[in-house]
């Protein structure tokens, strides 16, 4: 019998509600009984992988073009974000964000998904494109947030200097189209269910107990018996 429950997440880093879903399910993993036996893996997805940034980007005017409305629209949208972040304990600062084309990052969270290092810096690299207003598209703020999570410089250096792992970010794109994601963050539980977008916690629970409950997992005991009663411990009776 398996013991691990994975979840795949495809995810971009300029994504707000990529941060805001990882909370989410953060916060129901807190609530279920298996989460030591859950494992997450990070899959690259770009909103708009050919985006060129220029010095005078702002979010928003971007998003006041991107959806034909006014600024005042934007910075409506933006607020309301804001504030759905902070439920979930997070601290948006869209007036800090440089915008940038996230294909650096996603080949940087390859080389960490390689030791099991990637949910580490992608909360680096959400906190600091959302958070921090640092740019994630710039060597020097990736090396120092590959760096903080235990990636070497020598590695590090040679994913930012090079295509490596572009080919993986494609890949992964790819397998997006493919299995019908329309729009991220997209969870795949167990390659059985899907749930699209920043759910309630709820949802996220449900789903967890739902594939728990259906899959092939070793289950712990169950105990009926609220005392101890009699017995004998390890060291003898």
């Amino acid at each position: 019998m398996q013991n691990t429950l994975k979840i795949q997440i495809w995810s971009d880093i300029m994504c707000p509600f990529c941060y805001i879903g990882k909370r989410r399910l953060e916060a129901a993993l807190e609530q279920f009984q298996y989460k030591d036996a859950v494992e997450i893996e990070w899959k690259s997805f770009q909103l708009d992988a050919n985006f060129v940034a220029s010095p005078d980007d702002n979010l928003v005017d971007h998003l006041a073009e991107k959806y034909r409305k006014d600024t005042d629209w934007a910075k409506e949208m933006l607020g309301n974000m804001t504030e759905n972040a902070a439920n979930s304990g997070l601290d948006f600062h869209f007036e800090k964000a440089i915008m940038a084309n996230s294909l650096k990052a996603h080949q940087l969270l390859h080389l960490a998904k390689k030791y099991k290092l990637g949910d580490a810096l992608k909360e680096l690299l959400l906190k600091a494109y959302l958070t921090d207003g640092k740019d994630v598209n710039d060597n020097n703020t990736l090396s120092d947030l590959g760096l903080v999570v235990g990636l070497s410089s020598t590695e590090i250096e040679e994913v930012l200097s090079s295509d490596k792992y572009v080919a993986e970010v494609r890949a992964d794109i790819v397998e997006a189209n493919a299995i019908g994601v329309q729009g991220v963050p997209f969870f795949v539980f167990d390659n059985k269910y899907a749930v699209s977008g920043a759910q309630h916690v709820d949802t996220f629970v449900k789903t967890l107990d739902k594939v728990w409950d259906e899959g092939d997992f070793v289950k712990k005991p169950q105990m009926l018996n609220d005392d101890s009663g009699d017995s004998c411990g390890i060291e003898g009776c």
